[in-house]
């Protein structure tokens, strides 16, 4: 592949190594606004393609139920860190996690609706699912142990996606004449019924400005990377190296995916504050040898790089005011944004017509 590069970043607490604290000087909280739509406007001023905000139903980025002291813990809600970030950025891209299995997919299209609106055509939202024992205890509703979670996932996106086209672009109308605010005949209701869900509709929130803001996926598997075939515009993988880059791409490609955006994750830190039980590959050195392995895994056939710095305050300036740098002067990335860009024109991806709009006409 060739032509520019795409590039996002991942943000979670100060950053992805789990004691990014201990590297933070005194400031701002991760439970402030001003913590994350500084960061925000950090990455946007390096041109990138989108951040990320991680999330789960656990205070710590780890699968056990023991909070481990010298990890930071609590978070805030990603959706709602997104809308707080959304008027203070113009251009960059906003994903948020949202966790499906224990949440009410109505509740999540309205939130990520809403995003959308706010940032005016910016929103995405990266799928997640929860499996453990002590987060279903957390909720006390339901026993998991009959449930798929990602078939239950899959049918969580097809609702929202339904609800997301339950109004019609034009339902809104305003018409002081007639008296008439909308037009009841471009409302729909999505009458979806499956094994884990009964949905009526139509959604309380007008079609968000993207039609459909893209939903993304992070995957390490096939099931997941099946599932992110099924519901997903952009997938997150997560190579070591070149050989499990091939075949990652590969399985992709079998199960489906091959209209999928797939970035590469890529954990990194130019200051050896590194973590070795990273999923993703922990890359440790130079701006100019992180510019030469993206370049290579594009060639090799990915869409775009997802970076998580391993601490946000020094690493992702240097992502910013280092990396991008490189990549603009060997013409490999973009000198300014498109003014009015949504996020799913800046991916590529096709305008995104009414399922409804079109059975009607």
């Amino acid at each position: 592949m060739t032509g520019h590069l795409h590039l996002g970043v991942a943000l979670d607490g100060y950053g992805w190594h789990p004691e990014a604290w201990r590297h933070t000087p005194d400031g701002e909280p991760v439970t402030s606004g001003r913590y994350w739509s500084n960061l925000a406007a950090t990455a946007e001023r390096g041109l990138l393609d989108f951040v990320t905000f991680d999330d789960a139903l656990t205070p710590q980025r780890r699968r056990r139920a023991e909070i481990e002291p010298r990890w930071l813990a609590g978070r805030p809600d990603a959706v709602l860190v997104a809308s707080r970030v959304a008027p203070t950025t113009r251009h960059i891209g906003l994903i948020p996690v949202a966790t499906v299995t224990h949440t009410e997919p109505f509740h999540v299209s309205k939130a990520i609706a809403t995003l959308d609106f706010v940032s005016r055509g910016r929103a995405g939202w990266q799928v997640r699912i929860s499996g453990t024992p002590h987060e279903s205890e957390l909720f006390g509703r339901r026993d998991l142990s009959a449930v798929d979670l990602f078939e239950e996932a899959s049918d969580a996106v097809e609702v929202a996606r339904r609800l997301w086209d339950s109004w019609e672009d034009d339902a809104v109308i305003r018409d002081a004449t007639t008296g008439r605010f909308i037009d009841r005949d471009k409302l729909h209701y999505i009458d979806f019924v499956g094994k884990y869900f009964s949905v009526k509709g139509p959604s309380i929130t007008p079609r968000p400005p993207q039609g459909q803001p893209v939903v993304a996926a992070l995957a390490h598997a096939r099931p997941a990377y099946e599932f992110a075939s099924r519901i997903a515009d952009l997938v997150f993988i997560t190579p070591k190296d070149d050989g499990s880059l091939r075949s990652i791409l590969g399985e992709v490609a079998q199960v489906g995916g091959n209209r999928l955006k797939v970035y590469a994750d890529v954990f990194v830190s130019f200051s050896g504050i590194t973590d070795e039980r990273s999923d993703a590959l922990v890359f440790d050195g130079t701006p100019t040898a992180l510019v030469d392995l993206i370049m290579d895994w594009q060639q090799m056939g990915i869409d775009g790089i997802r970076l998580r710095p391993s601490v946000n305050v020094t690493d992702l300036p240097a992502i910013v005011d280092d990396v991008v740098p490189i990549l603009q002067r060997a013409n490999r990335f973009r000198m300014g944004y498109d003014e009015g860009e949504t996020l799913r024109h800046r991916l590529g991806l096709p305008a995104a017509e009414n399922r409804y709009t079109e059975a009607s006409s």
